[in-house]
C-alpha cells in the first residue's frame, strides 16, 4: 500500500479553512414530530419511484432538494424540504463539508428517507411518496455532528463524526423511529480540531445481511471497524479493528456476493475484501485509480463507481466472482466530485460535485461506460454532501 503522506497532496486543491458550525444544546435530545405542511399532505402514501433526493448542507437552513427523474435519466426540479435543522462543515473542507458517504440515506423497505443535520445534532425522517416528501421526525443523532446514516430490516445506525465519533441505533416500527436502549458505541478516535477533515471517521454501513455494523475511520486510525449486531438491533461492546496502514478507507460498498468494496484515500485506490464472520476483512484485489482524492464509492447495478473530489472524476470497475476489480475507465465530472448514487436498475448514475453544487446526470452503458445526459444546480448546495435515489 502507498504511505499516508499521499493524502495531503491529493486534497491540496480541493481544501481551505473552514469554521464548525455550532452544535445545538442538549435540550435537543428529545424526539420531536414535524408535520407537513397542510397543501402537501394528500400526497403522502409511502413508498417511491423515479426520484432523486439531494441535500444542501446549508449551515443557515438545511435542506432537501427533491427531482423527478424522467424515463431519459433527465431530472427536473419537485420541490425543496427544510429539515429544521443546520447544515455544518468540518473543518479543512471546501467541496465535501461533511467529509463522508452516507449523509442522506433511503430506505426503501419502510419508504423513509434520513437526512443528518451536521449542525444541529439532529436527523431529519421524511416519508417518501414518487418524488415528494413528508417531514414526519427530527430526532437527535446520539452525539455530536451526525455525518452517516445506515438502514438494514427495521434498524438505523447513525455515525456521528466529533466527539471521537460514537453511533446510535434506532428502531423502524410503523414508520416511526425511536432510540434503541444501550445502542450507543464509543469509537474513541481521539480527533481534534486540527484534524476535523481526515480524523473523523467517513461512514457506517450494515453487511447486506444484516450481521455486521462497519465504520471507515479515515485517517483517525486507518481502519475498517466491524461490529456485531445483536437481534435486538443492540451493537457487540467493541469492534474487530482492521487496521489498513496508510491506506485512508473512506467509504464502503458491497458487491453480490458480499464483498466489501473500500474507496481509499491514501493511494487512491478501490479494493475489495472478504468479510469474515468474526469482522475480520481479508484484502482480495487492490487498483489504483490514477486519480486525486479517491474518497467516496457507490454500486449502481452490476458496477461500481469511486468519485475523486481532487481530479473531478469518477472510476469505474466491475467486481469478479472472487473479488478482482477490473477498471472501466475515468469519466469528467464538474469539480469536486463527491458522493454518487445509481437508480433505475443501474440504468443510470447521479454524481454530487461540491464546488458549485451541480448534480451531473449519466446513463450506464454497455460495460459500465457513462454517458452524460446533462445536470442540474442545487440551490445553496455548494460544499454539501448527500444523495439518494428512490
Amino acid at each position: 500500500m502507498k504511505a499516508l503522506s499521499r493524502l495531503a497532496p491529493a486534497f491540496a486543491a480541493a481544501l481551505a479553512v473552514a469554521a464548525i458550525a455550532v452544535p445545538v444544546s442538549a435540550a435537543s435530545a428529545a424526539t420531536r414530530s414535524a408535520p407537513a405542511s397542510p397543501a402537501h399532505r394528500h400526497w403522502f402514501q409511502g413508498g417511491g419511484a423515479d426520484a432523486v433526493f439531494v441535500m444542501t448542507d446549508n449551515t443557515a437552513a438545511n435542506a432537501v432538494v427533491a427531482y423527478h427523474r424522467a424515463s431519459s435519466g433527465a431530472l427536473t426540479l419537485a420541490g425543496t424540504y427544510d429539515t429544521r435543522g443546520l447544515g455544518g462543515i468540518l473543518s479543512g473542507s471546501v467541496v465535501d463539508h461533511t467529509a463522508s458517504e452516507g449523509a442522506l440515506t433511503y430506505d426503501r423497505a419502510s419508504g423513509l428517507l434520513f437526512a443528518v443535520n451536521p449542525g444541529s445534532n439532529t436527523v431529519s425522517v421524511f416519508k417518501v411518496s414518487g418524488d415528494q416528501l413528508q417531514l414526519s421526525q427530527v430526532i437527535w443523532s446520539g452525539g455530536d455532528f451526525p455525518v452517516s446514516v445506515t438502514v438494514h430490516g427495521n434498524h438505523a445506525y447513525v455515525l456521528n463524526a466529533l466527539g471521537g465519533g460514537t453511533l446510535s441505533g434506532y428502531q423502524i416500527s410503523g414508520g416511526w423511529v425511536s432510540p434503541i436502549a444501550g445502542s450507543s458505541r464509543s469509537l474513541g478516535l481521539g480527533t481534534t480540531s486540527a484534524t476535523a477533515f481526515t480524523g473523523t471517521p467517513g461512514q457506517v454501513s450494515f453487511s447486506p445481511d444484516g450481521k455486521a455494523l462497519l465504520v471507515t475511520t479515515k485517517a483517525a486510525t486507518n481502519a475498517v471497524d466491524v461490529f456485531a449486531v445483536n437481534r435486538d438491533g443492540t451493537l457487540s461492546a467493541t469492534p474487530t479493528v482492521n487496521t489498513l496502514a496508510g491506506d485512508v478507507p473512506f467509504a464502503v460498498a458491497f458487491d453480490q456476493s458480499g464483498h466489501v468494496v473500500a474507496a481509499e484515500a491514501g493511494p487512491n485506490a478501490v479494493a475489495t475484501f472478504s468479510l469474515a464472520p468474526g469482522g475480520v476483512l481479508t484484502q482480495l484485489a487492490v487498483a489504483d485509480t490514477g486519480q486525486a482524492a479517491t474518497c467516496w464509492i457507490v454500486r449502481d447495478g452490476q458496477y461500481f463507481y469511486a468519485s475523486n473530489a481532487g481530479s473531478g472524476s469518477v472510476s469505474g470497475y466491475s467486481v469478479g466472482s472472487s473479488g478482482g476489480l477490473t477498471a472501466l475507465g475515468n469519466t469528467t465530472t464538474d469539480a469536486g466530485t463527491v458522493d454518487a448514487t445509481g437508480a433505475g436498475n443501474g440504468r443510470f448514475l447521479y454524481v454530487q460535485t461540491g464546488k458549485a453544487g451541480i448534480v451531473d446526470e449519466f446513463a450506464v452503458g454497455s460495460g459500465g461506460a457513462l454517458t452524460s445526459i446533462g445536470s442540474v444546480t442545487v440551490a445553496g448546495s455548494a460544499g454539501g454532501e448527500g444523495i439518494a435515489a428512490a
